[in-house]
């Protein structure tokens, strides 16, 4: 079992490290509540099975709490090796689709990122499944969201032409 070093004590019972990963966690859901749809979302044509708003927060909540566990867990039996980059590298770009998309209102930038999302994901997954294969189970209904979310965001570039900037050339 990894000890901090220069104590016997077991890293899951550090409640510093538990801190830092919830302190993560909740400054990346902090970007849905910085960067928020508003108007211009609500004028934007959306696909008929558009989740209700209120089922964004809800699904996220739950999500994100999954998310800490699978990090404290994984953290928890190797430390920071290769997963909890991953997983770090995943909470970056979980951050930067809600200033890409409502922030900038680039919805094509932010399916790019949710491309990559998903690419870190499934990283997290394999990595995670070596030292945890409950962390890596933990992701897996987060990369269901994402996924849906992809495809979302998608449908909204298709049904919102004249919102995506023009390519140049």
């Amino acid at each position: 079992m990894l000890a901090r070093q220069g104590s016997s004590q077991p890293l899951w019972k550090d409640p510093m490290t538990l801190a830092i990963i919830v302190l993560l966690v909740f400054a990346t859901a902090s970007s849905g509540a910085i960067f928020k749809p508003g108007d211009w979302y609500d004028s934007l044509e959306r696909p008929d099975w558009t989740p209700k708003n209120w089922v964004f927060p809800v699904v996220w909540t739950v999500l994100y709490i999954m998310i800490a566990f699978a990090g404290w867990l994984v953290f928890s039996a190797e430390g920071l090796g290769l997963a909890m980059v991953i997983w770090g590298a995943q909470l970056v770009l979980n951050a930067a689709w809600s200033w890409l998309f409502f922030g900038m209102r680039r919805m094509d930038f932010a399916l790019m990122d949710i491309g990559a999302l998903l690419a870190s994901i499934f990283a997290f997954m394999v990595a995670a499944s070596m030292v945890s294969v409950l962390a890596a189970v933990l992701f897996v209904p987060y990369a269901l969201w994402v996924m849906t979310a992809g495809y979302l965001n998608y449908r909204m570039i298709r049904l919102n032409p004249d919102q995506v900037p023009a390519r140049a050339g």
